[in-house]
């Protein structure tokens, strides 16, 4: 099942997937793919999201010539649940199993991997895929850190790879109406997007159900793979919380800024027109209900400011569930896009209305004061991703603009831990403490 890792020669792998660009090599072990080539797909972490991607991936099929051929996770219990899942939905029992993602990666059958594995594996993993020449589907956040989206952008540009990160969201159509609306004016200069996301789960937000038994003690399906699940995190003896709830804590997750907030970063980076890299970010909040032990704060604010002359507001707390609306707003009108302010999921219309300064002309533009614009059927994130493995387009979410997504993302969770204010110089591609004009007037 699974080749025997030394932690020594695990981290020394994982440093080298996590590498600049310069190594890279060309693929020698891609496929080359035609019209009706079946894709052949391998799936990494096959836990609560990896078996929802399974069952999304499946409906996907029905209309792709792919197939799910091999599935990885280090919990030995959740190989045999995906081949069930699989099952269930009606698609054949994968051929290939395994605790060692490596074994996936090598098979030179598999085109395209997909990544479900907690954040801090996200860059090792898809770098090191991209590198063996497969096509990459990452589940969001794209990483865990802004230097590891660095890392895995100039990767897929370095091995020319097809990817998808996988906010699925970006894939209804509300977004590019939005997107459109902007670019002809209908709102006039942009001046500010906001957005919320908030919860009040019962059981505390991310304190998913334990298995007492699981380990890397456990005797044949309780087994877990403890050394290989932390990978590069600092090393620490088993722990189940850490494990089954690892969105609670810094050295697997960003907690509500790359679980949720990614969800309302990412596609706002399509409305504003190809994505934006921030240039100035701050965050606030803390733990103000749940303190169970977590690192991550239960209620988190971001502030983010644009070169072009807007900014981005958004709002949460894992201890209140009533959204603000997300909408964006500009000098002379604003555009709802969700009045609810759940950002997921796809909505029918979104409505753009004028500021009194601009209503007479909005009026003579666009035939009344209100205008409601219709959203339409796309294909699914899931269908993107394999129709573009097939024609080597770009994908709705493809990685430069997750990369400025996950700048904004990452430059707040750092901002909290830090305390401090955060400036991006998009020049040198580095978060810095001082404006670029600052640091520019030094050298």
């Amino acid at each position: 099942m699974s080749v025997p890792t030394s932690r020594r020669n695990f981290v020394k792998t994982g440093v080298v997937a996590a590498g600049t660009a310069a190594v890279y090599h060309r693929n020698v072990h891609a496929r080359i793919l035609g019209a009706n080539d079946r894709i052949n797909l391998g799936f990494i972490g096959v836990g609560g999201r990896g078996r929802s991607l399974l069952r999304d991936f499946s409906l996907a099929l029905q209309t792709h010539p792919a197939q799910i051929v091999a599935v990885c996770d280090t919990y030995r219990k959740r190989l045999g649940q995906a081949e069930q899942r699989l099952i269930e939905a009606k698609q054949p029992k994968p051929e290939f199993s395994t605790l060692d993602y490596r074994e996936v990666i090598a098979r030179k059958d598999i085109d395209a991997v997909v990544i479900a594995t907690p954040d801090h594996w996200h860059a090792p993993i898809a770098i090191e895929a991209m590198k063996a020449g497969k096509d990459v589907y990452c589940e969001k956040p794209m990483t865990r850190t802004v230097e590891e989206a660095k890392k895995f952008y100039e990767a897929s540009k370095a091995t020319n790879r097809v990817v998808q990160i996988g906010s699925q969201t970006t894939s209804s159509d509300q977004w590019w109406k939005a997107r459109k609306a902007i670019a002809d004016g209908m709102i006039g200069q942009l001046l500010m997007s906001q957005g919320s996301y908030h919860r009040n789960s019962i059981e505390g937000e991310w304190n998913y159900t334990i298995d007492p038994n699981a380990g890397p003690s456990g005797k044949g399906d309780d087994y877990i793979d403890w050394k290989m699940w932390l990978g590069n995190a600092p090393a620490r003896p088993f722990s189940a919380e850490r494990f089954f709830r690892f969105r609670k804590y810094w050295d697997y997750s960003g907690g509500i800024a790359t679980d949720l907030f990614y969800h309302v970063v990412a596609p706002l980076n399509l409305c504003w027109g190809d994505g934006q890299f921030p240039s100035k970010v701050m965050a606030s909040g803390g733990t103000y209900v749940f303190k169970d032990g977590r690192e991550v704060p239960d209620t988190f604010h971001l502030i983010a400011e644009f070169p072009k002359g807007h900014s981005l507001v958004l709002s949460s707390s894992m201890a209140n569930s009533q959204h603000i609306p997300g909408l964006i707003r500009g000098h002379e009108g604003t555009i709802m896009m969700v009045p609810q302010g759940q950002f997921e999921g796809r909505v029918d219309h979104i409505t753009v209305t004028p500021e009194r300064i601009a209503k007479k002309k909005f009026v003579e533009k666009w035939g009344s004061e209100e205008v409601k614009l219709m959203t339409e059927k796309r294909e699914t994130h899931y269908e993107n991703f394999l129709r573009c493995v097939k024609t080597r387009e770009k994908t709705v979410l493809d990685p430069l603009t997750a990369y400025k997504a996950m700048t904004t993302i990452g430059m707040a969770v750092q901002s909290y831990r830090e305390g401090r204010v955060l400036y991006f110089n998009e020049a040198t591609q580095k978060v810095t403490d001082k404006p670029a004009e600052a640091m520019q007037a030094k050298m």
